[in-house]
């Protein structure tokens, strides 16, 4: 992921592995990251129970919310591909009880239709 990409808020992939290391004390027992994503400090991560946000805030970014989705939660979602001028993908949910969708933004590098087929995988379930 980019500066740039960083800068306009466009999320870039991580390596699971990495993402376990670092928001391992989130998880409950058995729970796996499968597809985690960094938006600059924040970040987006898809296990095998739920989805998990973290938003890192103030300049230090010490206080940190972590809100977390249960997939049965999630209504319904859709994702919208990279364009010739869209540079950027984005993926917009819909949480029960939630007045406003969740919408976050992708980069050209993160494969839209993996996000999607993480979520269809888990949703579905």
């Amino acid at each position: 992921m980019g500066f740039i990409d960083g800068i306009m808020g466009n999320a870039g992939s991580v390596d699971p592995a990495r993402a376990q290391q670092e928001y391992g004390r989130l998880l409950g027992n058995g729970e796996q990251i499968y597809s985690a994503y960094i938006l600059v400090r924040d970040a987006m991560l898809f296990t095998n129970r739920r989805l998990i946000l973290v938003d890192k805030q103030g300049l230090s970014g010490r206080k940190v919310s972590y809100h977390s989705v249960p997939y049965r939660s999630i209504t319904h979602f859709a994702v919208e591909t990279a364009g010739t001028f869209d540079l950027d993908a984005e993926l917009v949910i819909w949480i029960s009880g939630a007045a406003e969708p969740l919408q976050k933004k992708f980069n050209r590098q993160v494969d839209i239709y993996e996000v999607q087929g993480v979520l269809s995988h888990f949703v579905g379930v």
